[in-house]
């Protein structure tokens, strides 16, 4: 599986492809490196995010999950970037309950590309599996103009 480990703001991350898509992003430095047309130009983009140029992720991802977590993924992916939306407002909006949206919210393989961050509880930031957990959510609700206003009142429209 080619992996490819970069730096940022906030520590090292490490992408992983397989079958030409993305499955992971993970915080820290991958043993192996072998550089991809896909994972640099992940690389770069994420970069250009850290630069405040890059507002959206269009690249192929495959992350690997139940069914259930991967509605929960897709319905991430169409949070647009400097807003944020509350495991409830998911939970009602695909079904499930707001504990079942953070579990699978707290599994995303692709943090960041799949913007977990941006899901915020009903009453404060909930929790992330970044690398140094919430600090790295709110660098990046921060980076996106997003943070302190914790939670918009809007209910997105996806899928």
């Amino acid at each position: 599986m080619p992996q490819l480990s970069f730096h940022a703001p906030f520590g090292a991350l490490t992408l992983s492809e397989e079958d030409g898509a993305l499955v992971s992003l993970d915080w820290g430095w991958g043993r192996d490196q072998d550089e991809t047309p896909l994972l640099a130009r992940a690389r770069d983009l994420l970069e250009g995010y850290f630069d405040g140029e890059v507002k959206e992720f269009r690249l192929p991802m495959q992350p690997f999950g139940t069914p259930y977590r991967r509605r929960v993924w897709e319905m991430l992916r169409h949070i647009p970037y400097g807003e944020t939306v509350t495991y409830g407002q998911i939970a009602a909006k695909i079904g499930g309950s707001p504990r079942a949206v953070g579990g699978a919210v707290g599994a995303n393989p692709l943090p960041i590309l799949i913007p977990c961050h941006r899901v915020v509880g009903h009453h404060g930031l909930g929790g992330y599996s970044g690398g140094n957990g919430v600090e790295d959510k709110i660098f990046l609700l921060q980076l996106e103009g997003a943070w302190p206003s914790a939670a918009s009142n809007r209910i997105f429209d996806a899928v």
